[in-house]
């Protein structure tokens, strides 16, 4: 067994090096590690049988309605009205384009889903303003950067799609409504951290506003944040399932898209074109890494594992310190989806046994995992806002440090206080 695990790792980490895709570096090294233990025709067969059979689920239907539906409002004018929302809300106050940026984040990510999404929609309307106002280009694509993977966390979210597929069937609806209040607490963490960098730098208030500007910009993102309500509110009462959410929600913004008028059939296609690309790239992760699952559960790692870290504490905060731990170094070189699929049979069951709620758990391990999309050399968001703002990774580095300790520390408060994460499921019980 101590064989075939040093395959796994070593043959994983060394094709990661090399340069190969993440899917392709997990498929492969399983590939490996079974071609050491079973005949070729065998090993061959099982992996892509394991690859097939984990994405024969119901719950990963919802994805690619999810993405679309992320595309659809990227495109489709929604997210310039939430933004425009967001403006008028709070554009007004000394640094202001900095903090609309970060609720504009919450409430796109709320509605998306999604973190690259969010920051490229966002990036590309607030950055030249920003820029014309002489904020710091490398500080503002830091917090677009940052603030755009609370869509992680505040539903509806992929990722905690995914988790509920690898945790064997945790409620979707649960953790939706888990993820409201560390999401939004995120959000408000790093515009703390950015008001002390506003101060500091003395950044001018912003044009003037009214309370009949805020109302039509209201009524403008209105439908928008309705969506929000149709969506969650329909899964957690129970009359929809969040793959079908995921179909209404790609209808409502397919019909807002052409209310607006901002999306005609050049538009149409290529947000299609998108979102097929999209989908295959996280589909293809998620089938290489149900098969890793399979093969460290053939291997019997996650027992392994769980003696070893039961071995080390009998504390659960221990435990989950030490996990948070390797998760943020596991979040540096593997992005979110993989990671859950993979870490979550492993650590869920050590959780389990000392008595942590796999809702709160998976809170955690979602937002822990959502430091590694801002730090290179993976994040995806990190190249996404680097690249909106038409900036280096090595000058957005410097005024990430500071934001990459409140997120921590966010985590750390989340993850020692389950409350946090479990008090809005509990009220739907």
């Amino acid at each position: 067994m101590i064989s075939e695990i040093l395959i796994l790792v070593i043959s994983f980490v060394v094709l990661l090096a090399i340069g190969v895709p993440v899917a392709w570096s997990i498929g492969l090294s399983c590939l490996f590690t079974m071609l050491a233990s079973l005949d070729s025709l065998v090993a061959f067969t099982t992996i892509a049988q394991r690859m097939g059979t984990g994405l024969d689920s119901f719950s990963l239907l919802a994805i690619p309605f999810f993405i679309l539906a992320g595309q659809i409002m990227n495109q489709g004018g929604i997210a310039r009205r939430l933004i425009d929302f967001a403006k008028a809300l709070i554009g007004s106050m000394p640094g202001g384009l900095v903090y609309v940026n970060v609720i504009a984040a919450i409430l796109f990510g709320a509605i998306s889903g999604s973190a690259v999404a969010a920051a490229s929609a966002i990036g590309g309307i607030l950055g030249p303003p920003m820029e014309k106002e002489n904020y710091s280009k490398e500080f503002g694509a830091a917090i677009n950067i940052t603030s755009s993977t609370t869509g992680m966390v505040i539903p509806p979210s992929n990722v905690l799609i995914v988790y509920s597929l690898a945790s064997g069937g945790v409620s979707i609806a649960s953790l939706f409504l888990a993820g409201y209040i560390p999401g939004i607490l995120m959000g408000l963490a790093l515009m703390l951290a950015a008001s002390v960098w506003i101060k500091k730098k003395k950044y001018p208030a912003g044009n003037s506003t009214s309370f009949k500007k805020i109302l039509s910009t209201f009524f403008n993102a209105f439908p928008s944040l309705l969506l929000l309500v149709v969506v969650i509110g329909g899964i957690v009462s129970g009359v929809f399932t969040a793959t079908e959410a995921s179909g209404i929600a790609v209808i409502y913004c397919l019909v807002l898209a052409i209310v607006y008028r901002e999306l005609d059939r050049k538009i149409l296609f290529k947000v299609f074109l998108d979102s097929v690309g999209t989908t295959a790239i996280v589909m293809l992760l998620i089938a290489a890494s149900m098969s890793m699952s399979w093969v460290m559960s053939y291997e019997n790692i996650p027992q392994v594992v769980s003696d070893t870290l039961l071995s080390l504490s009998d504390n659960k905060f221990v435990i989950l310190l030490i996990i948070n731990l390797l998760l943020l170094f596991v979040g540096i070189f593997m992005d979110v989806t993989p990671a859950v699929l993979i870490f979550t049979p492993i650590f869920l069951p050590v959780m389990e046994n000392l008595g942590v709620d796999p809702i709160h758990f998976g809170i955690v391990m979602v937002m822990n995992l959502c430091v590694g999309l801002c730090t290179p050399p993976v994040g995806s968001v990190l190249f996404v806002g680097v690249g909106v703002a038409k900036t280096s990774i090595q000058k957005v580095i410097k005024p990430l440090l500071p934001l990459y300790v409140v997120m921590f520390l966010v985590l750390i408060l989340i993850t020692f206080i389950p409350a946090i994460s479990l008090w809005l499921p509990g009220l739907f019980e």
